[in-house]
């Protein structure tokens, strides 16, 4: 037991010794760093803006809709202030409607995808490897042409154009020319009888007697 006391307290005069000022530094020489004597302290809580409250103003609250600058008012001051507070005090109901509408993207201007914004994108001046851009553009123009047809979408004749890639109007020598084309490129003794080619034959076929009748309707 006395050997370990010893031991134990040549350790503590050895930290003791660690633990020594090194008489090089002031602590003087840390003021303003937070660190040592002297150091900042943090500034004082600023005293509640109600009239007559003493209490410390911890809490902030706005002075008008710029958000600019603010009140400080202790917790019970700031909760009737927000109770009364209006943002909308003042604004006609036109004014709170714009506000409200530029509020919902963050106050930032915006504008219709692809219709144009500040800095548009031009897809032709574009590396396009995979076509994304041409299949936009081609699909924009499918749905202007379907827009422009007096049939609807699902209609018959909507889908022998598709079949024959035609639009409308189309006149009656340019039917027959596309179909055609297309009953020598399908045709079953062209392909060796494939069964995939002979499907696509009656389609064109059926597809051009449809529009047939449209144009002679």
């Amino acid at each position: 037991m006395v050997a370990h006391g010893r031991k134990t307290g040549a350790r503590s005069a050895t930290t003791a010794r660690r633990r020594r000022p090194d008489p090089r530094f002031d602590p003087d020489d840390f003021a303003g760093l937070g660190l040592g004597e002297g150091a900042a302290t943090a500034p004082a809580t600023p005293v509640c803006d109600m009239p007559g409250c003493t209490k410390p103003g911890e809490y902030r609250a706005p002075k008008d809709r710029s958000l600019g600058s603010y009140y400080h008012f202790c917790l019970e001051h700031v909760r009737a202030y927000n109770k009364a507070w209006n943002y909308y005090a003042d604004m006609s109901p036109e004014e709170i409607e714009a506000q409200v509408r530029t509020s919902t993207i963050w106050d930032r201007p915006t504008w219709r995808m692809g219709g144009g914004g500040p800095r548009r994108i031009d897809p032709a001046a574009l590396d396009d490897p995979l076509g994304v851009f041409e299949a936009a553009r081609q699909a924009e123009d499918r749905r202007a042409r379907e827009a422009a047809s007096p049939f609807t979408r699902d209609s018959q004749e909507a889908r022998a154009l598709r079949v024959l890639d035609l639009d409308w109007p189309v006149s009656r020598e340019e039917l027959r020319a596309r179909y055609l084309t297309l009953v020598k490129r399908h045709h079953p003794d062209a392909n060796n009888g494939d069964k995939q080619a002979e499907e696509r034959f009656k389609k064109v076929s059926e597809a051009y007697r449809v529009l047939l009748a449209a144009l002679d309707g």
